[in-house]
């Protein structure tokens, strides 16, 4: 393709006419100049070099897609014949069952038939950054929401399980996905379009001028294998020959110096599209945010304290003076089963990886940067005994041996669902004291409940008892089965919320995006009212923008009544999507300047996408899933992300982000804003040259003067002198307001136009010629 397509096959036809002329003149005399025979040896070995230099920059880029590893499990456990056995995952049949424990990615799609604590990591399927508990009971009709099913290629995280195979191979949800996505045609990008349209202003004119010199040779008396000679010549004078390798040259430096900024460009054309794109549909998992559950903010006291959720951990900490927030820190440490995976010794505490799901994690790290070793810790108040967190109960309990030898007894900590914890409480810490649980201190409780779910963020609640030693005196046998001892009437001491966290310049980044013209729509997998909360924290939905629920509740008013075009900002629910018609994604898409669609499948991101281009919209697509491929695939441009991203969005994608922020997009904007003024001054260059080119034919034909410009002289002055400065442009700095440009619009600002080319042919003499080169070629 890449000889068969644009420039190349008007390169071919004159090729072909040359070799026709130099075929019929041997036939005539077989002493004639061989000048037509290199002439299209030459236009050949420029096609076939400029197409092996555009295949050498993509496959740098594609190999590098080698190394990664495969999504296959390599080995499952499996019941056969009343033995498990340990076999090759792709050989399970439907029917089958397998086992699963902590660690193994699941083979096949598994409904559940036994549960140990099991939970599983669905964020590549559905974009849920937190650990998914599983059970045996059906909860939910949608199979991406039931608690029953395990799905391919997602991850156990902790405890064990058992299923039996319902679906394998391309019947996976994961193999419905890759389905959805390989349907999915290939999109032409914009520049692919212009050069086409280029190729064919370009082409229509090289013939009709040629045809015309063709019909005056003929009718001044010349031969008809002289009138196809001056034709040659004439379409050879007037196709820039050298600007396929302008093209080529101009987006392969650019992607180069791209490259050094974390933007790996897979198809050298995403360069400019990238530049032209009105829309940005994001991922919000791992692109928008960090991707690691953090702690957020705590609540003890009857006050809200923030935490430090900064990336490199700069922030300023909270008061640490208070009791209550000593036994708070104390439970959080103690009452977490996560730990460090060992050799992570210089490794920020931030940047660790841990064994355990995502809340535990984040606790741990959080008491770990304050306290310091939390192992240590735990080790000097030593666990005696435990339960851990089921769907069922939801908390989490264990007891330990104070490291404080006043307190005797034994120290009972649990943490869990704050309704559920408070349920077990008769008290509550305020200031190091317990005070009765009365109505006054529930409002409290349930006011800060409100407002740190309103967040987005999942709230955990922390109570305590020490039990004294009179009645469990050393060695006391604790039995969760006959429940000899208490977990009523305990002492609440507070609230811990968490979240995935946005990037640090991602806010700058969406605000950049704005003013120069680009939507930025928020698409995840992620409860509604998560995607909204970080939807407002980037910058998506603006602090004063409300959405047709927001203007409900402020005007005391249902729903309903709110006419939806009041409203700045749409958060839409993906169920919501199938039901809707064209015309009402297209009125939400068009009326709503901030997006978010939570709650969205492969299959609704991909209706999204659909309903932008069908607005005219060029569209960018970011995403990290199995789930984000089809529309990576539909979008305009696909923007994977190189680290957290799963295999099947880096092959479908056409740009990766190697460090997995969103800001690397603005980087890639200003480059594809800039190569594409780059290469319309470079074809105003170099079109100018067919007038002075093919000037000397028509004094040829005309008067028959000597001819002092052969076809092989021109073909080398068109290569040298578009190459030189292509690459000049190529290097050019990118103007202070780039950025602040609206995003072009394929159908109204064209590479090339009718204006341009007379412009160029009749404005241009050879003095501006000069300057304009010098003024590129100038340091």
């Amino acid at each position: 393709m890449l000889m068969a397509g644009g420039f190349s096959i008007v390169f071919w036809i004159a090729s072909a006419l040359c070799f026709l002329a130099y075929g019929l003149q041997v036939a005539q005399d077989p002493t004639v100049s061989k000048d037509n025979l290199w002439l299209a040896i030459i236009l050949i070995g420029v096609v076939v070099l400029t197409a092996l230099f555009a295949y050498y920059q993509e496959a740098k880029s594609t190999n590098i897609m080698a190394g990664f590893k495969d999504m296959v499990p390599q080995q499952a456990v499996v019941l056969r014949d009343g033995k498990r056995v340990e076999m090759v995952a792709e050989k399970l049949v439907v029917g089958d069952i397998v086992y699963l424990k902590g660690g193994d990615k699941i083979p096949a799609d598994l409904r559940l038939l036994e549960c140990h604590g099991c939970k599983v990591d669905n964020s590549s399927l559905t974009g849920e950054s937190e650990a998914q508990p599983r059970g045996v009971e059906c909860t939910h009709e949608n199979p991406l929401e039931t608690k029953n099913l395990g799905f391919y290629s997602t991850t156990c995280l902790e405890g064990a399980a058992s299923g039996i195979v319902i679906n394998t191979g391309d019947r996976t949800v994961i193999g419905r996905i890759a389905s959805l996505a390989s349907r999915v045609g290939n999109q032409k990008t914009p520049i692919a379009l212009e050069i086409e349209h280029f190729v064919q202003i370009i082409s229509g004119l090289a013939v009709f001028v040629g045809g015309v010199f063709f019909i005056i040779s003929l009718a001044m008396g010349y031969s008809a294998l002289n009138a196809v000679i001056f034709c040659i010549g004439i379409v050879v004078a007037y196709v820039p020959e050298g600007l396929l390798c302008t093209v080529t040259v101009c987006l392969s430096l650019t992607a180069v110096r791209m490259a050094k900024k974390n933007c790996l460009v897979k198809n050298l054309e995403a360069v400019e599209t990238l530049g032209s794109t009105s829309v940005i549909c994001s991922d919000k998992t791992g692109t928008l945010t960090q991707n690691r559950m953090t702690v957020a903010h705590m609540w003890f006291d009857k006050i809200i304290h923030n935490a430090d959720t900064t990336e490199d951990c700069t922030g300023e900490m909270f008061d640490q003076s208070s009791p209550s927030w000593s036994a708070l820190g104390r439970i959080a440490t103690l009452c977490n089963r996560a730990e460090f995976i060992g050799g992570q010794e210089e490794v920020p505490i931030s940047k660790k990886t841990v064994n355990g799901d995502a809340s535990e994690a984040a606790l741990l790290k959080f008491t770990e940067q304050i306290y310091g070793n939390v192992i240590e810790i735990r080790q000097r108040n030593k666990k005696v005994f435990e339960i851990p967190f089921n769907s069922s109960n939801k908390y989490q309990v264990s007891i330990h041996i104070p490291e404080d030898p006043a307190e005797k007894g034994y120290l009972l900590v649990m943490k869990g669902a704050p309704e559920r914890i408070l349920d077990r409480c008769s008290t509550i810490m305020i200031g190091g004291q317990e005070w009765p649980l009365d109505d006054e201190l529930k409002d409290h409780f349930q006011q800060a409940y409100m407002n740190l779910g309103s967040l987005g963020e999942r709230v955990l609640g922390f109570c305590q008892l020490l039990l004294p030693c009179s009645a469990y005196g050393p060695g006391y046998p604790f039995d969760a089965d006959s429940g000899n001892f208490p977990l009523n009437d305990l002492c609440f001491v507070g609230l811990i919320s968490m979240i995935d966290p946005p990037r640090s310049t991602v806010p700058d980044a969406v605000m950049k995006c704005r003013s120069s013209g680009i939507k930025v729509i928020m698409v995840t997998g992620d409860h509604p009212i998560t995607a909204k909360a970080i939807a407002k924290s980037v910058g998506i939905i603006s602090p004063n923008s409300e959405t047709v629920e927001d203007i409900a509740q402020r005007l005391g008013v249902p729903i309903e009544s709110v006419n939806p075009r009041d409203a700045c900002a749409a958060v839409v629910n993906g169920g919501e999507l199938l039901e809707m018609s064209s015309d009402e994604m297209d009125d939400i898409l068009k009326h709503h300047q901030e997006i978010v669609f939570a709650r969205t499948s492969p299959q609704q991101k991909l209706l999204i996408v659909e309903g932008c281009q069908r607005l005219g919209s060029i569209v960018a697509v970011t995403g990290d899933g199995v789930n984000d491929s089809p529309a990576l695939k539909k979008a305009d441009i696909g923007i994977a992300m190189g680290i957290a991203g799963s295999d099947a969005a880096k092959h479908t994608a056409d740009m990766i982000l190697l460090d997995d922020n969103f800001a690397s997009i603005v980087t890639g904007v200003e480059e594809g804003r800039l190569i594409f003024d780059n290469l319309k001054k470079s074809i105003s260059y170099t079109v100018t040259k067919n007038i002075p080119e093919m000037i000397p034919f028509m004094i040829y034909v005309i008067i028959s003067c000597p001819l002092p410009l052969g076809t092989i002289t021109i073909l080398f002055i068109e290569l040298g002198t578009d190459i030189i400065p292509s690459i000049a442009l190529a290097y050019e700095k990118a103007e202070n307001d780039i950025m602040l440009r609206k995003p072009r619009n394929p159908r109204k600002d064209r590479l090339v136009n009718m204006e341009l080319l007379c412009y160029s042919y009749f404005h241009i003499g050879k003095t501006e010629q000069k300057n304009l080169l010098e003024e590129k070629l100038s340091p």
